[in-house]
C-alpha cells in the first residue's frame, strides 16, 4: 500500500467514524445515561465489533480480488458512489440525533458486549466494509499486509472516536439536544463524506 493510499484511507476513515451511526448513538445513549464510566467499555466494544465486521468483510474483498479484476474495479466504483450517497443523505438529515439516555445501571462487561454486538452484527457494517475497503487496495501489492494495516488502523481510530464521543456526551449533554448544533455537524460531515466519495473515485490504481 502506497503512502498516498494509506493517507486517503486514514482521512476517509476519520470522516466516516465521526458521523454518528447506530454504534455511536448507542455509545452516546450510554454516556448520557451513565456518564463517563460508560466510555471505556463501550469504546472497547465498538473496536472489537469493527474488528469482527471488517475481518469478515475482508474475506469477501480478497475473494473479489482473486476472482476478477473487472468485478473488483466495478465494486470500487460502486463503493465510491455509496460513500457519496451516504454523505448526501447525512447532509439532508437535519438537526436530530436519535440518542436516548440509557439510565439503567449495567456492569461494564454488559455495556462492552452490547456495543460489540451492535457493531459486529449489523449487516450494513459488513456491506459497508466490502464497498469501502477496495477503494484503497493496491492490486499490484500483496493483499494480506494491506488488510492487516487497514484493520489495525481502523480499529485504533474507531476506539478513539467512540471514547471521545462518550466523554463529550457525558460532559456536554446540552450539545446533543441542540438541533442547530446537530444540523451543522450533519451538514459538515455530509459534505466531507461526499468529498471522500469523489476523492476515492479519483485515486484509482
Amino acid at each position: 500500500m502506497s503512502i498516498e493510499h494509506y493517507l486517503a484511507f486514514v482521512t476517509a476513515t476519520m470522516i466516516l467514524l465521526v458521523i454518528p451511526g447506530p454504534t455511536i448513538l448507542l455509545v452516546v445513549s450510554y454516556a448520557l445515561g451513565q456518564g463517563w464510566r460508560a466510555a471505556l467499555p463501550t469504546a472497547i466494544g465498538v473496536a472489537l465489533g469493527d474488528f469482527t465486521a471488517m475481518t469478515l468483510s475482508l474475506f469477501g474483498v480478497g475473494a473479489l480480488l482473486l476472482t476478477s479484476a473487472t468485478l473488483f474495479t466495478a465494486v470500487k466504483w460502486l463503493g465510491a458512489a455509496y460513500l457519496f450517497w451516504l454523505g448526501f443523505k447525512l447532509f439532508r438529515a437535519g438537526g436530530t440525533l436519535e440518542a436516548r439516555p440509557i439510565s439503567d445501571s449495567q456492569p461494564n462487561w454488559k455495556m462492552l458486549a452490547h456495543a460489540w454486538l451492535v457493531t459486529a452484527l449489523n449487516p450494513k457494517s459488513l456491506t459497508f466494509f466490502v464497498a469501502f475497503v477496495p477503494q484503497f487496495v493496491d492490486r499490484s501489492a500483496p493483499f494480506a499486509p494491506q488488510a492487516t494495516v487497514m484493520v489495525a488502523t481502523f480499529v485504533v481510530l474507531a476506539f478513539a472516536n467512540a471514547f471521545t464521543y462518550a466523554i463529550v456526551a457525558s460532559r456536554a449533554r446540552a450539545t446533543f439536544a441542540n438541533p442547530r448544533a446537530i444540523r451543522i455537524f450533519n451538514r459538515t460531515g455530509g459534505t466531507l463524506l461526499m468529498g471522500a466519495g469523489v476523492a476515492t473515485a479519483v485515486i484509482r490504481n
